[in-house]
């Protein structure tokens, strides 16, 4: 477990969301959580520039960002809620990794293009310990962009 973690955070900058998440470039796709209330709610952002690798082929002529990423970027900042959330109840607990179990309702309102500043807006729904539902909305600009409904579940890592 990394000791930089704040039990009580409102805020994290990317160290302690990488001390939080394994996830490492390019797949971490949570720059910072400016809002967050432990076991309810956080607000992640997303800096989306043209240097993402996923643009070279997504699409080349009119880049976007795509869908399926931005529900990732709304797992990881739920991910960073639970795991924060998971050391705050347990902090000898040890590492934890946060699983999708279920993604339900996606839908894209309008295409993200680089240069955006995208809001990831989390909130739990239900929470069973090791179980929980979450809802997510993702901002640029205050405007909907995509939404969803997932679950996940914290568990051990793999044994290596």
């Amino acid at each position: 477990m990394n000791d930089t973690v704040p039990q009580t955070a409102s805020t994290a900058d990317v160290l302690a969301v990488m001390a939080l998440l394994p996830h490492r470039f390019p797949m971490l796709l949570v720059d910072r959580v400016i809002d967050m209330i432990p076991g309810r709610s956080a607000t992640g952002i997303k800096a989306v520039t043209i240097n993402e690798p996923f643009f070279a082929g997504h699409f080349p002529a009119k880049p976007i960002m795509p869908g399926v990423l931005i529900v990732e970027a709304l797992a990881q900042t739920a991910g960073v809620l639970a795991i924060h959330g998971a050391r705050a109840k347990d902090p000898a607990g040890g590492d934890k990794l946060v699983f999708f179990m279920a993604i339900e309702n996606a839908k894209f309102r309008t295409p993200v293009e680089p240069g955006c500043l995208l809001h990831l807006k989390v909130q739990v729904v239900q929470d069973r310990g090791r179980v929980a539902k979450f809802t997510g909305r993702a901002e640029v600009d205050g405007k909907l962009v995509a939404e969803c409904s997932f679950t996940a579940m914290i568990a051990d890592p793999p044994a290596a």
